[in-house]
């Protein structure tokens, strides 16, 4: 029986990990979960699920949950930031899944993995803020860091069996989200509602939004680089508009390994939570037949800026990433806000990008300043417009 502690409970990924929990009583149990505000959801899951620990982002939504649960429930109720550190320390858990969005999901995860708790990660701002320290940090604890975003799983099963010496490159995948046709002149009529439907995928908003203009692919970028040891330079995205297959790699001989699959979340969560076994899920092949053809291209830097701004991040490394991350999250707010135009979310970065002063060999602390500092860049070049 494997202890669950799911941050982010009340999103796509942690709705999804408690179906397989649902599915596998009796390989997994829940101790805690956390969410932000979706009280009437989290209520449901509490009396579900039953946790010791349930936390939310702040006091009135702690008290709200509490009126909303059978009295007599024991769950212990908590908030905040000491509320989400204390929900992925717990002292019966064995696994995080760290499914919150944004960079909320740097100090639980490192807390966390201080404690000795494998991660299944799916928040990839933990890895593009602070990626060489949360990478030692899980070396000195002898961490495991699992991934759960599809291209990372694929990715890691890919890798798996094979001599890290002999790999060659990694061929991201990407859907190329709702505007891959869409002439770039018409950019600028974008609203949210266009932004947020994937024709792919269901996501929470903020990763909708950055898969409309490519943004995700280059967190992913990052992301690859300190989950597998990759430079920037042998990470390549490919636009795959089937999403059929997750991600692949090529090896120093030539040959190339993909992971394909259905696009559902489920199997890419799973194996983080089994790993190594696979769990039999039932899920659908992808009728090969019907689909007839998988076409690839490469994708477009000058319509979608925000996946050259990422690889710059990624060359620079040290404080870049944290900055890009967090002037992307104020500009995909804004925009979602109807503040700012679509095309007008990579200007935001890029400036704020361009004003850094990069801090070599940072600390947490020089990661939390830059990201501290970025937001606040943000939102001033926000207010001009």
């Amino acid at each position: 029986m494997k202890n669950l502690s799911i941050l982010g409970s009340t999103g796509s990924i942690g709705c999804n990990a408690l179906k397989i929990v649902e599915m596998f009583p009796g390989r997994f149990t829940v101790k805690a979960l956390a969410a932000k505000n979706n009280t009437t959801l989290l209520a449901s899951q509490v009396e579900k699920f039953n946790p010791e620990i349930v936390v939310v982002f702040d006091e009135t939504r702690a008290l709200e949950l509490k009126s909303m649960l059978r009295s007599g429930s024991g769950v212990e109720i908590m908030y905040g930031q000491d509320g989400y550190k204390h929900a992925a320390t717990h002292d019966s858990v064995d696994m995080v899944v760290t499914a919150v969005v944004g960079s909320a999901g740097l100090i639980p995860t490192i807390a966390a993995i201080e404690a000795g708790k494998n991660i299944a990660l799916a928040n990839k701002e933990t890895l593009v803020m602070a990626g060489e320290i949360v990478v030692k940090r899980a070396a000195i604890n002898s961490v495991k860091i699992l991934p759960i975003d599809s291209e990372h799983s694929a990715i890691f099963q890919c890798i798996a069996g094979n001599r890290r010496q002999d790999l060659d490159k990694i061929l991201l995948t990407a859907s190329g989200g709702p505007f891959l046709n869409r002439p770039e002149n018409e950019f600028v009529k974008i609203r949210p509602k266009d932004a947020l439907n994937h024709p792919t995928w269901r996501m929470g908003k903020k990763v909708s939004v950055d898969s409309a203009t490519l943004m995700n692919k280059g967190l992913e970028i990052i992301e690859a680089k300190y989950l597998f040891g990759f430079s920037h330079e042998m990470i390549e995205v490919l636009i795959h508009p089937q999403s059929l297959i997750h991600s692949m790699v090529s090896f120093k001989d030539g040959a190339v390994m993909a992971q394909l699959g259905i696009p559902d979340m489920k199997g890419a969560i799973a194996y983080a939570l089994s790993y190594p076994e696979r769990l039999a899920l039932e899920q659908p092949l992808p009728d090969f037949a019907e689909i007839g053809a998988l076409t690839f291209e490469k994708p477009d830097f000058n319509k979608f800026p925000c996946l050259d701004l990422a690889y710059k991040a990624c060359q620079t490394g040290e404080t870049l990433p944290a900055v890009l991350n967090a002037a992307n999250e104020v500009a995909v707010q804004a925009f979602l806000k109807q503040h700012i135009p679509f095309v007008t979310i990579p200007e935001i970065i890029e400036k704020t990008m361009e004003s850094h002063m990069v801090v070599t060999d940072p600390a947490l602390d020089d990661i939390l300043e830059s990201d501290r500092w970025a937001r606040e860049q943000a939102r001033n070049l926000i207010n001009r417009i």
